[in-house]
């Protein structure tokens, strides 16, 4: 691949596995024809997406028994998208979606790796109309809440992506914008349950953050 340089590992999620194709570090750049300048990525962020950060496997490991039946799931800030991919194996219905123009490349290498079937995927950006993605019952998101103007434009894409019924499970590693945020999401109209994630991550260490979530609609 031009321009930047991968590897592969073997990400273990309890008794399940993934091949995952990522940036061999964080110090990979390259956007030749200007397209992820064009979609507010600086070259500082561009690596962010091709990291398996411990937030992502949180959530990820957190997907392989969650009740998907019945429901249209969105993966937002998706970045190498190890939830959607979980989803995907179980045979949830799951969007994934990412801004970064090399988000799909990467999700098709690591559907091939894992002899998955196509999934589905749409760029969307959060600050911009997204009219083709539609609506979902369940919205799931881990580590987007890492700049100062996140949580107002990462609540009104939930809000406008969300179905009437819909639960949203936001895994923050306990960022300085998380209280704006949730106070955005409860001023919607989306009831809060918070919940700290007592997990461990890979290397043994616990892991520092919440289960931010919310819900609309509850009969």
């Amino acid at each position: 691949m031009p321009g930047y340089q991968v590897k592969q590992e073997t990400h273990l999620l309890g008794t399940s596995s993934f091949e995952i194709r990522s940036l061999l570090d964080r110090q990979q750049y390259a956007d030749p024809d200007g397209a992820a300048l064009a979609a507010g990525i600086s070259s500082a962020s561009w690596p962010l997406f091709g990291v398996i950060w411990p937030s992502a496997r949180v959530l990820a490991n957190a997907m392989q028994t969650y009740d998907l039946v019945g429901k249209r799931i969105l993966e937002i800030g998706c970045g190498l998208a190890l939830a959607s991919l979980v989803i995907h194996r179980r045979l949830g219905d799951i969007t994934a979606s990412d801004c970064h123009p090399l988000t799909k490349v990467f999700l098709e290498e690591n559907l091939r790796l894992n002899a998955l079937p196509r999934m589905k995927y749409q760029a969307a950006h959060w600050g911009r109309e997204n009219l083709s993605l539609g609506k979902f019952d369940l919205i799931i998101a881990s580590d987007v809440l890492y700049e100062r103007d996140m949580p107002e434009t990462l609540s009104r894409f939930i809000d406008c992506h969300s179905s009437n019924r819909v639960d949203i499970i936001v895994l923050d590693p306990d960022r300085g914008n998380r209280s704006s945020f949730c106070r955005n999401m409860v001023d919607l109209g989306y009831a809060p349950d918070i919940q700290r994630a007592n997990t461990l991550q890979s290397t043994g260490k616990a892991y520092r953050g919440h289960f931010l979530n919310f819900s609309r609609g509850l009969i």
